[in-house]
């Protein structure tokens, strides 16, 4: 890829003015402020979290004892054990675990794209876009599935007043523990869903332009390198989120 740095003059330094510090350019430079902007209000989300989760006590005991109690914040392996079309199988957090290999993936993916990018490749870019487009939505058709689950609930539910039984979870109620539980598993991952429903359409015209053939007249794939910027910090992102609600 062609650098967007300016030379300059005899004596003057790059941080003078006029030229493009680090040989980043501007629009490179706007992604990297949007990104640690992102990143602090993610920090802040899973930071009230933990504070929240740390206020409610704690099961003591084995999981294989443990029951869904307003009293207890849930155990995540007893809450995310199941597995599409596997009913009645209890498999704790492997299809999510199978969510967090397919969004990697597609940051692998995105990687080879950026660097076809460099070799001006255009039908290597549009292979690996194609491929990262196609992992970000199986990876929201997972969460899609994942929460219609959460939402429904188990077939055991959970008994309010004696002879009655609410399943699943909302903003209100909450089968598998206390409501802040399900209040920010929704709004957590349901941002982070959004940041990845995002960078699929951002995705998806970048892969648009470089069928057109935009990239090659302009004689760089540089936005290729900034959408995958974005990508990767989802994906890490997520790598938090997962930590924090299905792993601690």
């Amino acid at each position: 890829m062609a650098s967007t740095s300016v030379a300059t003059a005899p004596g003057r330094s790059a941080w003078d003015g006029g030229t493009s510090p680090m040989g980043a350019s501007y629009g490179k430079l706007m992604m990297w402020f949007f990104l640690l902007s992102d990143a602090f209000t993610f920090s802040a989300l899973l930071i009230t979290y933990g504070l929240v989760r740390s206020a409610h006590p704690v099961f003591v005991g084995s999981v294989h004892d443990f029951k869904f109690s307003q009293h207890y914040w849930p155990i995540p392996e007893r809450v995310f054990e199941a597995v599409p079309f596997l009913h009645g199988v209890e498999a704790p957090l492997v299809f999510v675990g199978i969510m967090t290999f397919i969004l990697i993936m597609s940051s692998v993916t995105m990687v080879l794209a950026v660097e076809a990018g460099h070799r001006m490749d255009r039908k290597a870019v549009e292979k690996w876009m194609l491929w990262t487009i196609l992992g970000g939505i199986c990876f929201l058709s997972c969460q899609a599935w994942e929460w219609s689950h959460f939402i429904h609930g188990s077939e055991a539910g959970r008994a309010v007043v004696e002879g009655t039984k609410f399943f699943g979870a909302n903003l209100v109620h909450n089968q598998y523990g206390p409501p802040d539980f399900a209040a920010f598993f929704f709004f957590i991952t349901g941002f982070h869903g959004f940041h990845v429903f995002s960078g699929v359409c951002l995705n998806f015209l970048i892969y648009y332009n470089t069928v057109m053939g935009v990239y090659d007249r302009r004689g760089h794939y540089e936005m290729v390198e900034k959408v995958g910027l974005y990508w990767h910090f989802v994906d890490l992102v997520w790598v938090f989120v997962f930590t924090f609600f299905y792993l601690v």
